[in-house]
Order: C-alpha cells, then structure tokens, then sequence
C-alpha cells in the first residue's frame, strides 16, 4: 500500500492529511515530508491521520520524532481523525496522555 501526504498551509498552520498505510515501507516519505516542514521555529501542525487505514511503530516513531521537534522549537502538535483503531494503540502507548488528540473519526 501506498501512502499519500497532502499539506495545506493557512493562517499560520500547516495541515497534513496523510491517506494509506504508515508503516517501515511508506514511514520514510512521511518523515521526509514532516522534515521539510519543521525546519523553522514555532511552526504549528496539524496531522488528520482520518484516512489511514494501518500504522505500525514505525508510524508512530515518525510522529514522536516531529512532536519532539515540534514542541522543542516552540510549536504546536495537533492529531486529528483517528480510528478507534489508531485511539487505542496511541492510547496503550501512552501517547494520548502526552500528545494533543482531538476526536475520532467516525
């Protein structure tokens, strides 16, 4: 499966819709992506993970690694549209408790 990253910038926010599967194969175009957006300080992201279908830790390695780099230059990390699925393996992780989650997709 492939995966697909749509970036809209707007009032100050960078907009990531991601589409497919996020795992070892698709992780390295996704962290590319996110790379090139973080290069400046206090860039505020919001990633809509609403269609993906898998992530694996991979996946969630990649978005730790651009929460992390985010945060640290002075920015904001936003996680929309996740599955049931995706809630509950940022939820087992412990990533809920740390990263800004909102809603679920339906």
């Amino acid at each position: 499966m492939n995966i697909t990253v749509d970036v809209n910038k707007t009032d100050g926010n960078t907009i990531m819709k991601i589409s497919g599967e996020i795992d070892a194969y698709t992780a390295p175009k996704l962290k590319e992506t996110i790379n090139q957006l973080t290069k400046e300080d206090g860039k505020n992201v919001v990633i809509d993970l609403t269609d993906v279908i898998y992530m694996d830790s991979t996946g969630l390695g990649v978005l730790v690694a651009a929460f992390k780099k985010i945060k640290t230059n002075g920015g904001s990390f936003i996680l929309t549209g996740l599955s049931n699925r995706l809630q509950r393996l940022f939820t087992i992780t412990g990533l809920s408790e740390i990263m800004d989650i909102k809603g679920e997709s339906k």
